[in-house]
């Protein structure tokens, strides 16, 4: 593949609408000639396609080409404290297949890993796709990841997962790169690319076994210096007093706001209650209780949110996890504390929505964060000489 132009011709293709040579030659300024040749390197390994004219009555074959989303497939997982979703989505990060597994984290990387590389071989099979096809693998753990290695760094609920080389393993069975990220990271990703692509300065924060928010500034994801951006399930609020947290401290937002606490809550008032799932089902019937165990954890989860609005000013606070399943109780409570102890001005433009994308941001991340690394002009000429 030639190294000059083809890359950035590419990358201007990527978004899927398509184009004359002419057209090309004039958004570039490249040569005809050289867009010919660019073209024709791109359709001999099938990223790009003719596509036929819309006025086309037939005969000549089509000028325009447009990106090739079905030309390779890549796998994507989002795994949880107790589930994981797997997938393979097209170039595009469509979701072409995926499965749901009840799957502890805790089980160790070894167990967990082997269970995904047998889903995505079962998944291959049924799109009829080879594993010659897969160019990378998208991963998202429930724990703070170094991104430049892909090792996960002292995760507080991963027992046997601090340092291990997850790529390495997973190369084991599929040479191809593996990308690894936080799993709240990957939901700002997904939920992004799903649901706001215009939106340059938004929070994902996901409400669940644990809290934690996928931070994007400036249209980039913010991962901080050793990964740890948006771990703010660990910082004090005023309600959490003397309560002791799973890492240790006490007083943290999720010691008082996570899906366990808001159960040990309900269990007070006699509720049969033990995971999320529980919680919603009694929020979405009208129970009272939990109606405002829910919003007053909104309300905590405001207390700190409200910090991150005075600092990063974003557009959008995107709330996802199996917690916001209970709805409008939980937006409420946060929205009552951010909107009133905010200032107007970072307040005017900010939006407070439930996750429009909803359980598969997670894997839908994972496949955008391998394929922009894969395709990434960096690496599309490895792609061409594989």
């Amino acid at each position: 593949m030639s190294a000059f132009g083809t890359s950035e011709l590419f990358q201007l293709l990527r978004d899927g609408q398509p184009r004359t040579r002419a057209e090309l030659a004039a958004s570039t300024g490249f040569a005809r000639a050289t867009i010919s040749s660019r073209i024709d390197e791109l359709l001999k390994i099938g990223m790009v396609l003719p596509v036929a004219e819309a006025a086309s009555t037939g005969g000549r074959p089509s000028a325009r080409v447009a990106f090739n989303p079905a030309a390779r497939v890549v796998a994507a997982a989002d795994f949880g404290a107790t589930h994981a979703t797997i997938g393979i989505t097209d170039l595009s990060g469509r979701i072409l297949a995926k499965e749901y597994e009840s799957l502890e984290i805790a089980n160790g990387p070894e167990a967990v890993l082997d269970r995904l590389m047998e889903v995505v071989a079962a998944l291959l099979r049924r799109l009829e796709r080879d594993a010659s096809e897969l160019i990378a693998v998208g991963i998202g753990l429930p724990g703070p990841v170094e991104f430049s290695t892909g090792r996960p760094t002292n995760p507080p609920i991963m027992p046997g997962w601090d340092g291990f080389d997850v790529p390495a393993y997973v190369r084991r069975t599929y040479d191809v790169p593996v990308l690894v990220d936080n799993d709240v990271n990957i939901m700002a990703l997904g939920e992004r690319a799903a649901s706001w692509p215009d939106e340059q300065n938004l929070i994902f924060l996901k409400v669940a076994t644990g809290i934690g928010a996928g931070i994007i500034s400036g249209g980039q994801l913010q991962r901080g210096a050793d990964g740890a951006a948006g771990d703010i399930g660990h910082i004090p609020v005023s309600r959490g007093a003397g309560v002791l947290c799973r890492c240790g401290n006490t007083g943290c937002l999720e010691a008082v706001a996570a899906a366990p606490a808001v159960a040990a809550v309900l269990r007070e008032h006699e509720a049969e209650v033990t995971t999320s799932a529980d919680i919603v089902h009694l929020a979405r019937g009208g129970d009272l209780a939990a109606l405002q165990a829910v919003r007053q954890a909104g309300r905590d989860i405001g207390e700190v949110l409200t910090l991150y609005v005075t600092i990063m000013n974003p557009a959008l606070i995107i709330i996802g996890g199996s917690l916001a399943q209970a709805g409008e109780h939980l937006l409420a409570g946060i929205r009552e504390v951010v909107y009133s102890r905010s200032t107007p001005l970072t307040t005017q433009h900010l939006s407070i929505v439930q996750s429009r994308t909803g359980p598969d941001a997670g894997v839908i991340g994972a496949g955008i964060m391998a394929i922009n690394h894969v395709l990434a002009p960096d690496h599309l000429e490895a792609l061409a000489s594989a």
